[in-house]
């Protein structure tokens, strides 16, 4: 260890460069992990807030269910009468508007019933009540954007008021900030025709986007299929339903690529560097082997090396990305909590490690007469 810190030392020019390297590879792979988690959230956190187990869709649709089915408020009923099942009808859409002082927003209406475990409640304000039909609580994002408690907001081409009554924590679908209302004020939303006199509730269609479960512990697929046969539905787990956000599935699997690239590259930087270095040395190395040095305190000495270039590298990184973080703030959706900050550093970590382990097997077998024949 001592003679793998003097080394560092003396060739502290090429190391710093190697891990300026590890550094920037760190920080990269942190950043698009933070930028993963944060448009995952900013696409699905609504969903995932719903204290849910399972969601069933109208079979027939393979993506975007939430726009794309429709399930009558029957099946919500039926569903419900399965032994030690909760299930409520739940509407999702996006829309837009505008409050009496000018400023417009875009908002996904999330149809629940009030007092229903999908209900958010309200950190500000007041929460949804079946008395007051036409109000809503919406995100924080949309109180960020110029939307107050007690504003109005009027749907754009619909003519539907909206009363904000409360605020809750922050969430959204489909990178679009949450108003939560009653189930029959969406659907006056979702099934008002542009421009057609808004009708009253008792007129529209009695249809859903989807129906939130609370299933038993331990309920299997072939009691869940069962159930769908009976009301024709196709149920999955609430995980399984945020694939049914617009976008979900193509910005995960662009972002997770592009993780797995620099992971790949990573230790293939990190090999390439230590087997030059290691071919530079190898004099040394075959005098350290003539001295009676082992095999095993060579490899030690050059695992030594790569984990506090790796180490150190890859501590910076993660320092680096997490400043991004603080330095974006809100104004993106970049999520980067401890425990993800934590886990894809030491992957950086151990693929680096990994690089420099390519190079062992040279170390391994450097001959000591190799100094002898080159003094020759």
């Amino acid at each position: 260890m001592f003679l793998a810190l003097l080394e560092l030392r003396a060739a502290r020019g090429r190391f710093l460069l190697m891990g300026s390297v590890v550094v920037l590879v760190a920080a990269l792979v942190g950043i698009v992990s933070g930028f993963t988690t944060g448009l995952g959230d900013d696409t699905v956190s609504a969903l995932r807030r719903l204290p849910a187990t399972h969601v069933a869709f109208a079979p027939g649709s393979d993506s975007d269910q939430f726009a794309r089915g429709l399930v009558d408020a029957r099946t919500a009923e039926d569903w419900g009468r399965e032994d030690g099942t909760e299930a409520t009808p739940l509407g999702v859409t996006i829309t837009r508007g505008t409050t009496g002082r000018g400023t417009e927003v875009d908002l996904a209406a999330f149809g629940v019933v009030p007092g229903a475990f999908t209900d958010p409640g309200a950190d500000d304000g007041r929460p949804l009540d079946p008395a007051r039909p036409q109000g809503v609580v919406v995100s924080r994002q949309l109180l960020d954007e110029g939307v107050r408690i007690g504003d109005a907001l009027v749907v754009d081409r619909l003519g539907i008021r909206l009363d904000v009554v409360g605020a809750t924590g922050r969430s959204s679908y489909g990178h679009v900030p949450v108003a939560y209302m009653t189930a029959d004020t969406w659907r006056r939303v979702r099934f008002t025709a542009p421009g057609a006199a808004s009708a009253a509730p008792a007129g529209l269609p009695a249809q859903y986007s989807a129906v939130a479960l609370r299933l038993p512990d331990g309920t299997g697929g072939d009691a869940l299929a069962a159930a769908d046969r009976r009301h024709d539905t196709t149920t999955v787990p609430l995980e399984t339903a945020f694939a049914a956000a617009p976008g979900y599935d193509g910005e995960r699997l662009t972002m997770t690529s592009i993780q797995t690239f620099l992971f790949l590259i990573a230790p293939l930087v990190v090999g390439a560097f230590f087997a030059v270095w290691t071919v530079q040395r190898t004099p040394e190395l075959a005098l350290l082997r003539a001295m009676g040095a082992s095999r095993r305190r060579l490899l030690g000495h050059t695992l030594a090396q790569a984990a506090v270039v790796v180490a150190t590298g890859t501590a910076v990184g993660a320092a680096l990305a997490a400043g991004v973080g603080l330095l974006v703030g809100e104004q993106v959706p970049f999520s980067l909590p401890a425990g993800t900050l934590a886990a894809t550093m030491l992957a950086v970590a151990l693929v680096g490690l990994a690089g420099s382990a390519l190079t062992l097997r040279r170390v391994a077998t450097v001959d000591p007469m190799t100094l002898l024949g080159a003094g020759r």
